[in-house]
């Protein structure tokens, strides 16, 4: 294969900041991801990632948005939400008590993803959860 040539598929939707659009977001991954076993763990992450933006950034206020990518290739199936900034500090994610109403979604999806990176930019931020389609005791890539 050519050093160029990527055999991922990418797919991207961008979503009114509604809290309905975050079934919607599930909706498309589920649809995407159909028969994966990665499907459910990719769905949970997209409904956590796509909620923490319509409340704790300006992708939830009047004419927000937030943006969601979906990578997928032979090795991962990468998932992105990029919101609309305006949160002050970046995505974060914290320990909290089993009990906690709030707080709990970025440690989640760091606990069920093989790796998350956080990305700051001037016009938001972009959490990204990759889940590895093979991957050895304890959590590392083959």
């Amino acid at each position: 294969m050519h050093e160029y040539t990527s055999t991922a598929r990418v797919w991207g939707l961008t979503c009114p900041g509604f809290p309905e659009e975050v079934s919607r977001a599930r909706r498309w991954t589920r649809d995407i991801l159909r028969g994966s076993p990665l499907a459910e763990d990719a769905e949970l992450i997209v409904s956590e990632l796509s909620a923490n933006a319509i409340l704790h950034t300006a992708s939830g206020r009047e004419a927000g948005s937030f943006h969601l990518a979906l990578a997928v290739s032979s090795q991962v199936v990468a998932l992105s939400v990029t919101d609309g900034g305006g949160a002050g500090t970046a995505p974060k994610a914290e320990h909290q008590d089993q009990e906690a109403e709030h707080g709990r979604g970025l440690g989640m999806v760091s606990a069920i993803a093989h790796r998350v990176v956080i990305h700051d930019s001037d016009g938001g931020h972009t959490v990204t959860a990759e889940l590895f389609t093979d991957v050895r005791r304890g959590g590392h890539p083959c």
